[in-house]
């Protein structure tokens, strides 16, 4: 019970400060934290299934575009808060469909399948475009205030942050656990481990698919390169591995620490940038494997047995 009221005392204040930040937030501030936002959510959906399961999935840009192209297709003829579900569940559909004969593969065979389900789905769209629409790449217009997608996005994320914790402290996140510990054992035990893996894939793609029905009317262009560009799906891997896989805060201090990073030397040091950016990870997962979380954590505990 302390531990549920010392919770309550942390997260309250936070919520209290992000709802009230539009209020008082200058512009570029608020587009900043549209972008922590977006990736924090990307990252957190990956672990729900990737961080849980031990699979390493990099069907992100598939998800994320399949949600993009919701939009695309859908705005202005209906309301944007239904695009963003039907974005979702279109994902979700999505996933649980190719989830089912892809998920019996394991290893880095999954892996390879998951990178080239990407580009798979990206080929589809260009032929939808050029083959339907007859023209590539769509002009969004009369996309709505910042203001508008800070909000979307910021209850997008504590959905996904909400789901995550949940699904980890129940009986699914404990047959997760014992998938990613040792598949052929939790088999033996009596998990039906096809079916759970298939629902935290079809989780993990609802929220990438609410994410990415968002953000395309803040890009405003869209084309298939852009919706299923792979570099999404390796830099919200990364950003989840950075922050800690086991939990979701850890996520979203890799995608606020690695968006800051690029914000703060991507403009100063263009050139520079990938190499500052490459030796920062290889530091940090030299001195911390397990993620940021972890190592607060050991700081947090050594400080305690110090006292």
């Amino acid at each position: 019970m302390i531990s549920k009221a010392r919770a309550l005392a942390i997260w309250v204040p936070i919520l209290v400060v992000l709802l009230t930040l539009p209020l008082y937030t200058p512009g570029y501030y608020i587009s900043l934290l549209i972008t922590i936002l977006m990736w924090a959510t990307l990252a957190v959906s990956w672990i729900i299934f990737s961080g849980y399961t031990g699979y390493i999935s990099l069907a992100t840009a598939a998800f994320f575009g399949i949600g993009t192209y919701i939009t695309v297709i859908f705005w202005p003829a209906l309301p944007f808060p239904l695009i963003i579900i039907l974005g979702g569940l279109a994902s979700m559909v999505f996933a649980l469909l190719i989830g089912f004969p892809c998920l019996r593969i394991k290893g880095p065979y999954f892996i390879i399948l998951t990178l080239g389900l990407s580009e798979l789905v990206k080929h589809v769209f260009e032929i939808y475009e050029v083959r339907v629409r007859r023209a590539v790449g769509t002009i969004l217009l009369d996309a709505p205030s910042s203001e508008v997608f800070y909000y979307s996005l910021l209850v997008i994320v504590i959905m996904a942050a909400a789901t995550a914790y949940f699904v980890k402290n129940s009986k699914f996140g404990l047959a997760l656990f014992s998938i990613k510990g040792n598949e052929e054992a939790a088999e033996a035990m009596g998990v039906d481990t096809t079916r759970y893996k298939l629902l935290a894939f079809g989780l993990s793609g609802l929220f990438m698919g609410f994410t990415g029905a968002v953000i395309a009317l803040r890009w405003t262009y869209i084309d298939p390169n852009i919706a299923f560009n792979p570099l999404l799906t390796f830099q919200v891997t990364i950003m989840a591995i950075l922050g800690g896989v086991e939990d979701f805060r850890g996520p979203i201090i890799g995608a606020a620490v690695l968006t800051l990073i690029s914000e703060a030397f991507g403009v100063e040091f263009p050139y520079h940038f990938m190499i500052i950016l490459g030796v920062t990870l290889i530091l940090l997962m030299k001195f911390s494997p397990n993620g940021l979380l972890d190592a607060i954590g050991k700081i947090r505990l050594s400080r305690r047995q110090t006292l």
